[in-house]
This record gives C-alpha cells, structure tokens and sequence, in this order.
C-alpha cells in the first residue's frame, strides 16, 4: 500500500483522497543542514519524510508534499546548511494549513524532524491556526515521542548524527549512510544545561549557538555530537516502527475528535 501524495492527484482525485481521508493530513517537516560526516545534509527531512509516507498508506491520511528547509541557524558553520528565518517558515505552514482547510481538511498532524529547534516556530503556526481556522493541528516530535523506548533500549542522550539518527538513517536510507566516516563525540554532562528532552535534571532552556562556537565544534568532530558508531540496523528498525505506531495512534485520536 502506498501513501496517497496530494502532489501526485488530479484536482478531482484529491477531492476523493481527502473524503478517504477524513479530513487528516500529514505534513512532514525537516531540515537541510550538516549531520557529521557520515550523514547526509537531509537527515531531518528525510526522517520526517519517512515516517509520514508509512503512517499515511497505513491510515489513508492525506501526506502533503513535505517542507524540505527549517531553521538551523546554529549550523550554518559547516558547507551545506540553510537557514530560513522562523517567521517566514511560521507563515509559510500556516498558509499551507489554511489552504487546506479551504479543501476539507480539518485536522494536521506537523511531523518534526529536526527536533527542538523547528518546534518553536512549528507551535506558533499550530496555535494561530487552531485559533483562526477553527482546525486541529498537532506537532509530532519523534524525540518526545519515543521517551519509553530510548528508556527502555538504553540509548544514549539526543545530540546530533549521534547513534539514534544514524540508526533510523541506516534503516530508512542505508545507500545515503557513510559509516566509514562516522567519527564519535560522546555528548558531555553541562552544569545546567542539556539539549535531550529525556534529560530529568534541571537545565535551561535551548538556545542556537553562535557561529564562533559552531566552528570550534565542527573543528573537534565535524559538527557530530554523540556516538554514531553504536548506531545499528536493528535499533533503527525498532525506532522507526514504534514513531510509526504512535503516527497511527495520534491520526486515529484525530478523527475521534469533535471540532
């Protein structure tokens, strides 16, 4: 079975595909910028790519064409990366979302994969839609929403192109996955602060780091922040298939959903 991409229908089809679909689309939303030298610059977008293409064909959900770029200001040090501006992307996915409610659809599910630095602006846009449009939108995370399966598979904490990426990469796009390369850079305890959403101490808030601290980092790991080298098919296998699960979940609890 494969997922009804809205880019591909005639305008008559997509009228069909969204009836099937009551009313729930799917928009997968990445990133374009370096991930170590093992991963390619798309990663976020292909992991939200990826899991969106599997939900949609297993539920019938509507998979919008995907929003390739994001914010990632704190990696622009490295070839590659693109930045666009939150605002512009805010405006950009509410537009999106408003011109498909025109079409019948009700109720999005904002699949993230380029972790906490998109969700900021992604809630914005969630919030003014829900509020103007009289729609449902949610924001699904995949750091979030895997919180009992990294407690239970003892993977270590969220950095970058560190083992948990590269696992689901290595599943999802192994001919795109340069292991050869992959170089660790275990993340270290910091007074105060952690990046990982699964962090149970106290810790301030995320902030993108400057472009001086960007080029130090890249110069100790080649912008890598974790441990790659652990990453296996067969965590990715089980990661991927448990977002799928949780995806099929949050589309069925939409639909039960009076607006």
């Amino acid at each position: 079975m494969n997922a009804i991409r809205l880019e591909e229908l005639t305008w008559q089809d997509a009228k069909v595909a969204i009836d099937e679909s009551q009313g729930v689309a799917i928009i997968p939303i990445g990133s374009v910028e370096q991930h170590g030298y093992h991963l390619p610059l798309g990663t976020d977008s292909f992991v939200a790519q990826g899991l969106a293409e599997e939900a949609a064909a297993k539920s019938k959900a509507l998979l919008i064409p995907p929003m390739w770029l994001g914010w990632c200001p704190h990696h622009m040090a490295l070839t590659g990366s693109i930045t666009i501006r939150p605002e512009v992307l805010t405006e950009y996915l509410y537009d999106v979302m408003k011109a498909l409610k025109t079409h019948g659809i009700r109720k999005f599910v904002l699949i993230n994969g380029h972790r906490i630095v998109n969700i900021v602006w992604m809630q914005i846009a969630a919030q003014r839609a829900q509020e103007d449009l009289d729609v449902r939108a949610v924001i699904f995370d995949p750091a979030y929403m895997s919180k009992e399966l990294i407690a239970k598979l003892g993977i270590g904490p969220v950095g970058h192109a560190e083992e948990i990426e590269t696992s689901h990469m290595i599943h999802m796009h192994p001919d795109l996955v340069h292991m050869e390369r992959a170089v660790d850079n275990p993340v270290q305890d910091k007074h105060l602060y952690s990046v990982d959403p699964n962090y149970t101490k106290d810790t301030l808030c995320y902030v993108p780091s400057r472009f001086k601290d960007q080029k130090a980092h890249a110069a100790q790991s080649g912008g890598t922040a974790g441990s790659p080298t652990k990453a296996t098919a067969e965590i990715g296998k089980e990661y991927h298939e448990h977002l799928v699960n949780r995806l099929l979940e949050v589309i069925e609890q939409l639909r039960g959903e009076e607006l």
